[in-house]
């Protein structure tokens, strides 16, 4: 593990199961900072409706349950299932959520020394200033094939065409959202891990940090 670069956010966006999470993981083990996995906020606040009683479309009821909801009452593993991932790409969509969502990961961020996130919008929204900003993409089949594995792993069933139209669902409905639609910021790097093993991408997302934290600041919008 790496000493903590000083100031050093590291924004890692992209769409479901594209490799994300665990580059972000790795990431932050590598140079010894504090990792958020932003999404599962959003799962917190589908769970919490769920288990309301609420409309998962609810709108009101989700932007109440934003302001008041305690982050250390979830348990990581009951947030992981195919039916909450889905919930919470419906509130997600919601603006009142994703601006209460807004200043908790904000905060995180600005922890001494810097900080890894992932999610849909870091570099573009929550951390626009983030010195390196990785876009990880992988194709829809990949990414089925991927999630399809983890759910198998965990004993839920799910065939791969199901969860191939949920991707593409969820894609749509990500891109295509007014507020914070997911997109790769004009000065993030694309890294499309379809064919490489995590070790590898692992390596290119370092050697992309190590760019960034070089380059000089008028090149960082220059180079894609």
């Amino acid at each position: 593990m790496n000493a903590p670069p000083a100031g050093l956010v590291i924004a890692v966006d992209g769409p479901a199961a594209s490799g994300k999470g665990t580059l972000a993981r790795r990431l932050s083990a590598h140079y010894g900072l504090p990792y958020l996995d932003t999404g599962l906020l959003y799962r917190m606040v589908a769970r919490a409706m769920l288990e309301a009683g609420h409309d998962i479309r609810d709108a009101a009821a989700a932007g109440e349950i934003v302001s008041r909801f305690d982050q250390g009452a979830f348990d990581e593993d009951t947030l992981r299932g195919r039916e909450i991932g889905e919930a919470a790409s419906v509130v997600a969509a919601m603006p009142a959520v994703r601006s209460g969502l807004i200043e908790r990961q904000r905060r995180f961020a600005g922890q001494p020394g810097g900080a890894v996130l992932d999610g849909r919008d870091i570099g573009t929204v929550i951390c626009p200033q983030a010195r390196a900003k990785l876009f990880v993409t992988a194709t829809p089949e990949v990414r089925a094939a991927r999630r399809h594995k983890d759910l198998a792993g965990r004993g839920e069933e799910a065939t791969f065409d199901n969860i191939l139209a949920d991707i593409r669902r969820r894609d749509a409905r990500d891109s295509g959202r007014s507020d914070a639609p997911l997109k790769a910021a004009d000065d993030a790097v694309i890294l499309d891990t379809s064919a490489l093993t995590i070790e590898e991408a692992l390596a290119a997302a370092i050697a992309i940090v190590e760019r960034r934290r070089s380059a000089q600041p008028e090149r960082i919008l220059t180079e894609r």
